[in-house]
């Protein structure tokens, strides 16, 4: 399967590490904001031994067209802007390449894009891409079901200098049909990131937590994320429609 990031900031920097590591995945190029790093090598310069894989090209250096046309890929998984899908996203759709992007937050009007764009492609957009914060939405949707009447509450806890309510938080708030002012939030020292959803039954409580250790629990997701949609059909999907298929333990 080959590959093309976007982004290669913390996050990206933590998601081609991941790509690097695995041979399910050929990481054919990384693009990124800043000239600085142009044409170095991704494997190289993350201190990865991992033969001829991809280059790193400031974003203003091709045309999508070019880009595409040049280091042709089968996924492009998107840790970069809420801008940078405006840019790519026709040529991609246009040549059938899957698109994953794990942007925190669209504005109505692209999010609307993406769902154009999966009627030519697969698109699958997640805010929070790791594999765990998904599996405990989908587990804490389910449990809400079985017992409605529960008393639930929302705790999510960063790292010291994160201002907003974390937007994991948010969505999960969304999920459960729950309010964001009733978020509680901690901040405190260097916490990757932590969240707990606490179910209070009448004569038991169940803990749902999962916390990030490293940004490298990201490119786990984006991996899973890519190899599940990558032969599947023209479509727009989330986390949790590639995750319930594996809920059939039969």
């Amino acid at each position: 399967m080959k590959v093309g990031l976007f982004g290669f900031g913390r996050a990206g920097k933590a998601v081609a590490t991941v790509l690097l590591q695995t041979e399910e995945a050929h990481l054919c190029w990384v693009i990124r904001k800043s000239n600085v790093l142009k044409h170095r090598s991704v494997p190289e310069f993350l201190g990865i031994k991992r033969g001829e894989q991809g280059l790193i090209f400031p974003k203003d250096e091709w045309t999508p067209q070019q880009l595409f046309d040049k280091h042709p890929v089968d996924v492009v998984i998107d840790f970069s802007s809420t801008q940078a899908i405006l840019a790519y996203g026709e040529e991609a759709a246009k040549r059938d390449i899957a698109i994953v992007t794990a942007i925190s937050a669209y504005p109505p009007e692209t999010v609307a894009f993406l769902k154009s764009l999966s009627r030519k492609t697969r698109v699958l957009w997640s805010p929070n891409i790791t594999i765990g914060i998904n599996f405990l939405m989908l587990t804490a949707k389910i449990l809400k079901t079985i017992a409605p009447y529960t008393d639930i509450e929302i705790i999510e806890e960063h790292f010291k200098n994160k201002k907003d309510v974390s937007g994991t938080a948010r969505k999960i708030s969304e999920v459960l049909c729950l309010r964001d002012i009733d978020i509680k939030s901690i901040r405190a020292g260097g916490i990757v990131g932590r969240h707990e959803i606490i179910f209070g039954f009448p004569y038991q409580t169940v803990r749902l937590t999962h916390e990030s250790i490293t940004r490298e629990a990201f490119g786990n997701g984006a991996l899973f994320a890519a190899k599940n949609i990558v032969d599947k059909e023209k479509g727009f999907y989330s986390m949790e429609d590639i995750l319930i298929p594996y809920f059939n333990l039969k």
